[in-house]
Order: C-alpha cells, then structure tokens, then sequence
C-alpha cells in the first residue's frame, strides 16, 4: 500500500510543476512575440511616419501599455485566487491573454483602417497585459504552495522557466519566418502566423489547467476561515511595507531583461549596423544562459536563502551597468554575443528565486494578490517605459548612460532588498 501511494503522489507533483511551467511558457511565448513585432513590424503597418525613430518610439509606447494594465489584472485575479482559488483563476488568465493575442493576428493596418488600426492593438496588448497580470502570481503560488519548505525555491523556478523557454519559442519563430519569407511577404501576412499559431499552444494549456487540483495551502485556509473579505485592501492595512519593497526590490529583474531584448534589438539593428536575423540570434543563444542559470540560481537560494541570493545578484547587476557602452559599442559581434550572454546569466540569478521570495512576504489568504501585485508594479517602474528610456538616452547622450540607468536601478532595488521585514508566513 505504502509503495503504491508514493508514485501516485509523484505524478500528482509532476502534473501540477508542468502545469505551472507550461501556463506561462504559453502567456510570455504570447507577450513577447508582440515585444518582436513592435520592433520589426508594427512601425511600418501601424505607425507609419516619414520619421523611421518616432515610428519605433510609438511602436513600443503600445508595448508599454501590457505593463501598465498587469497591475488590474493582478488585483483582478489576486482577489478572486485569494477567494475562490488557485485553479480557476488560473485558467481564466490564461483565455484572457489567449483570445488578446489571437485576435492581433486578424487585426487589419493603418493603410487598411486608418487610426483605428493602433487604437484597436493598444486594446489587444491591454488585454495581454491583464492576462498575464493575473496568469505569474497564480503559477507560482501553484508549485510553491506544494513544496517541501526546504526546496521552495527550486519548486519556484519551474514557472520561471517559462520566460526564457517562451522568448526562444517566439525569437525561433520570428527568425524561421523571416528566413523562408521574403521581407515583402512577412510584412503582408507572414507576422500574423505566431499570433494565430498561439492558438494552439492556448488549447493545450487550458486542458492542462482544468486537470489541476487546488494547491493545500489554499484548502487549509479555507478550512481554517483565514478568508478577508476584500484582499486588496488587507495588504494596504498591513502588508503596505512588504508590496512597496517587494516591487522595488524587483525593478531591476525587469530592467536589466527588457534591456537585453528589446532596447538593444532595437539599437543594434538601427544604430549599430547589425541586420535582424544576425542580432536575433545572438540574441536566442543568449538565452540559453538565461534558462540555465534559473535552476542554478534557485538550488543556491534554497542553501543560502531567497533575500541573499538576490543581493547578490543586485550587486553583480550594478557592476555590470558600467560594461554596456564598452561591450554594446565595440564592433565586435563576439563582444556583443558575450555582453549578451552575461547579462541573461544575471537575468537568470535574479529571476529565479523572485517568485518564491515575492511570495513568502505575504500569508495564504493574500498572498496571490501580494505576489502578482509586487512582480507587477516592478514591471511598470522597470520595464514599461524602459525601452524608450533608454533610446532616448543614448540618442540624446551615450549608451553609456543607458549603463547608469542600469545601475541606478540596482542600487534602488539592493536598498529595498536589505530593508524589507522578512516574516516567514505559514503554507
């Protein structure tokens, strides 16, 4: 009998790990195929103007919209996975950015319908926005809240692998489709195929969710009446601290990765000379660093702790603030790859444990809505306008300066990681 439970009890922890890694492999594949589109397509089908840099700067202002909306989407979602559950929430974030990205795929452009073409992508990518608001917090609460207390962290970093996992899925589309179309076709209709194709990845997702039990934490909770009638406004009464520092102390995981990507695809293929497929490739490869040091990161974590792992990291990110010009600047394409390559290992040493830190600030009963708000309100302060930020920077000044925007970020979110009360909360 005793042998004979211990699979059954594997397989349920294999299911619900897959679960999580899968759900938001689907919602970043989604969120970043549009990261790849607003620099290569949407320019010219949706903004188009005699000005090549203003186009690019609306083009990404769209992008930043999805950061701004996340928020609603966290509080929307928190509260009713706070309330209701894990499970159910989860499957409705996951149709919420499903339908927005499909439809992005039918969306007619500005030579089409004029101004109402943008107007109708900013409703699309707002509806990314809540999706994936909504979808991150859920995720990780779903493995975490099934671990052992000594392997949180490694539980943890299964839908964190979703981010690098998803970026290669939607780069490796964008580079094939771009490799077997010529320029004129792609921009006609061959951009749409990753939008459509996510269909399909949605289905698969949305089976796999509705298989998914309730995570214990949550049921023990709800078995002791720990339930508050609005979540919210619970974690603004007494856990104001925990968001505030939890969301500073995450700016620069967002910061450091939309660099990686987005700016310097951006800057390099206009500014630097390098063509998109070539840049597009160093940059996948660098990826593979970043989906490496994830696990890496989250196994010393549970040795060393969630909070000093992530200094670390912090302080490891500021010193490399000051390398982006010399690196970004030296027309080397080895250079580059390995500035690149760096950058994602640190991406990868400070994504890692985030979500089982972020997540053990706060207790069962609010900790969907603590988490998923912290992660992002960081990724409005961090990531949102970043891009443009840093366009703007090195057009104006130097890429030089774009490495002090790095490094100032550090420096704030490495005072809010050494200020934050830490009180371990029951799971």
């Amino acid at each position: 009998m005793k042998d004979n439970a211990n699979p059954k009890n594997e397989n349920s922890l294999k299911h619900v790990l897959f679960g999580s890694l899968i759900g938001t492999t689907i919602e970043f594949f989604d969120f970043y195929i549009y990261a790849n589109a607003a620099v290569l397509v949407f320019p010219q089908l949706f903004f188009p103007s005699a000005d090549s840099t203003n186009s690019v700067l609306l083009s990404l202002a769209t992008f930043s919209i999805a950061f701004l909306s996340r928020p609603l989407g966290s509080a929307v979602f928190g509260h009713y996975g706070d309330k209701v559950g894990r499970k159910t929430t989860l499957v409705i974030a996951l149709l919420t950015m499903g339908i927005s990205t499909v439809s992005i795929g039918f969306l007619p452009s500005y030579a089409s319908i004029g101004i109402a073409a943008p107007l109708l992508l900013m409703l699309c990518r707002f509806g990314q926005g809540v999706g994936l608001g909504g979808e991150w917090g859920g995720a990780v609460l779903l493995a975490i809240e099934n671990a052992p207390p000594n392997k949180r962290a490694w539980y943890g970093m299964f839908p964190q692998l979703g981010a690098p996992i998803g970026l290669l899925l939607s780069g490796g589309t964008f580079l094939i489709l771009t490799d077997t179309m010529s320029a004129e076709a792609f921009l006609d209709y061959g951009w749409r195929i990753p939008f459509l194709a996510s269909s399909l990845l949605v289905v698969v997702g949305f089976y796999i969710r509705l298989k998914i039990t309730e995570t214990p934490a949550f049921e023990n909770s709800k078995k002791e009446q720990e339930e508050v009638k609005i979540p919210f406004f619970t974690l603004l009464k007494f856990y104001k601290n925990q968001l505030i520092f939890g969301t500073f102390a995450a700016v620069t995981t967002f910061l450091v990765f939309y660099l990686m990507t987005v700016f310097t695809l951006s800057w390099a293929t206009s500014d630097l000379g390098y063509s998109k497929r070539d840049f597009l490739l160093m940059q996948l490869f660098s990826v593979l660093f970043f989906a490496l040091f994830i696990p890496v990161s989250a196994l010393i974590a549970d040795r060393i702790g969630r909070r000093k792992m992530l200094i670390y990291a912090t302080m490891a990110i500021a010193v490399f603030g000051f390398a982006f010009s010399f690196f970004m600047n030296s027309g080397n394409p080895i250079l580059v790859t390995l500035f690149l390559c760096v950058g994602m290992a640190l991406m990868g040493f400070t994504y890692g444990p985030l979500g089982t830190f972020l997540s053990e600030l706060f207790p069962t009963n609010v900790r969907y809505s603590g988490t998923s708000l912290a992660f992002n309100m960081a990724g409005i302060i961090g990531a949102a306008f970043a891009p443009m930020i840093a366009i703007w920077l090195a057009t104006h000044y130097s890429l030089t300066y774009v490495g002090f925007y790095l490094t100032s970020a550090a420096c704030i979110s490495l005072f809010s990681l050494v200020m934050i009360s830490k009180k371990e909360h029951k799971f």
